[in-house]
């Protein structure tokens, strides 16, 4: 019988106009948001053997998610970040633990770079009641 250690179900580098930054003008006139959201999930063998999205994670949802934490203006990266990953948790507990990453294109930091942005590494709290 097969046995996983870890499964990773992941959206990856999704590109995103939104509204968040530090600054007035950022959130007024937006920019363009690279996200990656990869979360684990031990019993995904269920899936394996039933070829049933019902038995996974579904990264349709997960997509819906990302797209609406990030409409939803910040000032920090690292709140949309953890928004996102809460949210996963909450629509499914069964996950174990979320890497996301959120990178602002071209910020306005005075030098020409690919991005900006925060990776996030979280854990569900299973614990809590």
């Amino acid at each position: 019988m097969m046995q996983c250690s870890d499964s990773v179900v992941s959206i990856d580098r999704v590109r995103l106009y939104a509204f968040h930054g530090v600054l007035p003008q950022e959130r007024r006139v937006g920019g363009w948001f690279v996200v990656t959201l990869r979360v684990h999930y031990y019993n995904i063998l269920r899936a394996c053997e039933t070829d049933e999205v019902a038995d996974t994670l579904n990264y349709a949802d997960l997509l819906t998610i990302v797209r609406r934490e990030m409409a939803q203006s910040s000032r920090l990266l690292e709140h949309v970040a953890a928004r996102m990953a809460q949210s996963v948790f909450d629509r499914y507990p069964e996950a174990n633990a979320i890497d996301v990453s959120v990178i602002k294109e071209n910020p306005p930091m005075g030098s020409a770079m690919a991005g900006a942005g925060i990776e996030l590494h979280l854990i569900n709290n299973k614990t809590k009641g």
